[in-house]
């Protein structure tokens, strides 16, 4: 078995020396920032007597819906189609598995950088026949700046509290040791529930003007971020 002899490097110790002494800090940032995108699922549904008449009915609806969102040109960043379901409805009475009708559905899923659009489409789609709104979905994207600027912010906070602790001691820093980055993934968006609008519609009113634009205002965004910083400082007087 090997042993360790006085001239072998010996570890670090974690909590410094008297001649390095170390300080250990937490930095954190909390930011309240306005969203940049909002998604709203849009749920298309058809219904018929025969399979044939269900599916050529939610096409149509579903071109429809299509279209009309792809008139908000630039203003819609992305433009998804998620399920799509065709299924039977059986009779509640008689013998045998005798179907009733037909359903369809279609999901679309939507994201908008305009909020002035936003309101005017949401209202526009919901006003559409067997159709269903849901959102919008307040959030920041992934490369959002507010995200470096909340990293930024828990970084110079780490800083600021050590540079505290040794002002107090009658000293300085001397050196960074180590910067762990515990929490990037705490500084996505937090998108809190009550920020999701219940289904607007599900068929068309009777009435032929047009619904005015509904007046939807952005939910602001919680971002966060948190750093451990250890430094060295100089020796204090004690």
């Amino acid at each position: 078995m090997a042993t360790s002899s006085p001239d072998d490097p010996q570890p670090a110790v974690p909590y410094g020396t008297p001649d390095a002494p170390r300080i250990a800090v937490r930095g954190e940032a909390h930011l309240e920032v306005d969203p940049e995108i909002a998604r709203i699922g849009v749920t298309v549904a058809s219904r018929g007597k025969d399979r044939r008449a269900a599916l050529d009915d939610l096409t149509r609806r579903n071109a429809g819906a299509l279209d009309l969102i792809k008139t908000y040109g630039e203003a819609v960043e992305r433009l998804e189609t998620g399920a799509f379901s065709i299924s039977p409805e059986l009779k509640e009475k008689g013998r045998g598995e005798r179907v009733h009708a037909y359903h369809g559905r279609v999901h679309i899923t939507a994201e908008l950088t305009d909020f002035t659009a936003l309101g005017e489409l949401t209202t526009r789609l919901a006003d559409l026949e067997l159709t269903r709104v849901d959102g919008p979905w307040w959030a920041l994207r992934p490369d959002s700046p507010a995200h470096r600027q909340a990293r930024q912010q828990a970084v110079q906070e780490a800083v600021q509290r050590a540079r505290e602790y040794a002002e107090a001691l009658g000293t300085s820093l001397a050196a960074l040791v180590e910067l762990a980055d515990i929490g990037a993934e705490d500084a996505r968006p937090y998108v809190q529930p009550q920020g999701r609008m219940r289904s607007m519609a599900y068929g068309a009113a009777a009435e032929d003007t047009a619904a005015a634009p509904l007046d939807l205002e952005p939910q602001r965004q919680q971002v966060y971020a948190a750093v451990n910083a250890r430094f060295t400082m100089a020796p204090p007087t004690l």
